[in-house]
């Protein structure tokens, strides 16, 4: 049974000032333990952070998100009390509130990973992301091998025993999030889901439209190729 004594937040940001310290105090009311990875920010980031009396690791220089969520997964893996870990954005998009939905659907289904879905209610997403979330979820439950509805939510919880092969993923920054799914199922894990909000407020997104959609596509292609290779492996 996992509950909050067990499960461990993590909290990648960069330059999320304006919105950490209320992130974190409302996720420290859901879970015991709270880790704040700041990703090189130069803005007071980490000092919102620890007003809020939750941990902070602070990176000096700015290496991405997949890299910023390997520092948060070493550290929280060492923990043996640590059982799984969720991860959400610091930017406020996810709410805490919703943190019990995944615990509960850990409980009940013993899957590996629960991601979060958003594409239950689309009235809050634009237009443009709601298809493009469409696209890449389905190129990515191709590879994956099973249906995952919503692969580009941050909101996500995982084992702690899988922590070793996410860390030793090559990708490091917001193409990360895909490769975790495709190390999980490749582990054998099975992926669930659950319900969570659209939530869109001034946050501003980090993600670069062209140069990480060509990272998305070079990592679905690597993806491809090595889940041919394993099957030809495992045919021989």
């Amino acid at each position: 049974m996992i509950d909050r004594t067990n499960v461990a937040a993590l909290i990648p940001c960069y330059f999320e000032e304006r919105h950490i310290r209320d992130v974190a105090t409302r996720v420290a009311a859901q879970l015991d333990t709270v880790l704040v990875v700041d990703d090189g920010s130069t803005d007071r980031t980490a000092e919102e952070a620890r007003a809020a009396r939750v941990e902070v690791l602070r990176q000096e220089v700015n290496q991405g998100k997949g890299a910023a969520i390997k520092a948060g997964l070493g550290a929280l893996g060492k923990r043996d009390r640590v059982e799984f870990i969720l991860m959400l954005d610091g930017d406020g998009q996810h709410l805490p509130e919703e943190i019990p939905r995944f615990l509960a659907e850990a409980n009940r289904t013993g899957a590996a990973m629960i991601v979060g879905n958003r594409m239950s209610d689309l009235r809050g997403m634009p237009w443009v992301r709601k298809t493009t979330n469409r696209i890449m979820s389905a190129q990515v439950s191709g590879v994956c091998g099973q249906a995952i509805p919503d692969t580009q939510c941050g909101f996500r919880l995982i084992r702690r025993t899988l922590v070793s092969a996410l860390c030793a993923a090559p990708s490091s920054r917001y193409d990360f999030e895909t490769e975790m799914l495709a190390i999980v199922a490749r582990q054998g894990g099975q992926i669930g889901a659950v319900p969570v909000s659209t939530v869109y407020g001034d946050e501003v997104s980090k993600i670069h439209p062209v140069r990480d959609t060509i990272r998305f596509f070079k990592l679905l292609a690597r993806l491809k190729r090595e889940a041919r290779s394993g099957a030809a492996s495992g045919q021989g």
